[in-house]
């Protein structure tokens, strides 16, 4: 679990598709360099956030360290972008002593985003993003939770039909996260706030409940309703 405060930029020191090794588990593996600084307490098994994306530790030095990437992660994210020199977004996994300055993310990438503008506002900046699959504009609310390559950032627009959203980032965080660096065009990786699609879950759940219920108190009053409707029509 994370918070979307993202604590340093690393750069991509290797991105290998074929890791034979111990520590890339014949699979895709990534190498993060300039990263000393979240590396003092990290063992092999801990979870890193690269980009938003929850990935464990498989390899580290006192500067580097090497996680694994799965098929799946490929498919929802867009760390198969990334090559040597890439600058990316990193934040260790929460203690229970960790100041909770963001949201709850998760580092389970949703979907990814394309940059479509970039509009500078004062010294703000006015971002806004197209998605990728358009199904999850339907948990972006304005002035909600969203997390941009493992940013917690808070939504300022949103266009349903395009399935296009927009935030506004701040003088401080374009000068130390990775969304500055990256043009009209790319993309990036979106977390929903996990708390809609909770609701959603329960509400389909009861729904399904109540109908597939012959004494429900839906169907009940569906009964009522339509006993009502029948009997004036027939008066």
């Amino acid at each position: 679990m994370f918070t979307g405060i993202v604590e340093i930029v690393g750069t991509v020191l290797e991105y290998q598709e074929l890791d034979v090794s111990a520590s890339g588990g014949n699979g895709v593996s990534l190498t993060i360099t300039d990263a000393s600084k979240i590396l003092s307490d990290v063992h092999i098994g801990d979870s890193i956030a690269i980009n938003g994306t929850c990935l464990t530790v498989t390899k580290f030095t006192d500067n580097d360290f090497k996680v694994g990437i799965a098929p799946e992660t490929l498919k929802k994210t867009n760390l198969g972008s990334l090559k040597k020199g890439s600058k990316v977004n990193l934040e260790r996994a929460m203690t229970g002593e960790t100041r909770f300055g963001g949201h709850m993310v998760q580092g389970h990438v949703d979907t990814v985003a394309e940059i479509v503008s970039s509009v500078p506002e004062g010294n703000a900046i006015v971002y806004t993003f197209k998605l990728r699959d358009p199904e999850f504009i339907k948990y972006v609310v304005h002035k909600g939770f969203i997390c941009v390559d493992g940013t917690s950032l808070t939504v300022t627009n949103v266009n349903d039909d395009a399935a296009e959203f927009s935030i506004m980032m701040i003088k401080h965080t374009q000068e130390n996260v990775v969304l500055p660096l990256k043009k009209l065009g790319d993309f990036v990786n979106i977390e929903v706030d996990l708390a809609g699609k909770l609701i959603e879950k329960q509400v389909q759940v009861a729904l399904d409940n109540e109908i597939n219920s012959d004494n429900s108190p839906l169907i009940n009053l569906i009964t009522r309703i339509v006993q009502k409707v029948v009997k004036e029509q027939l008066a």
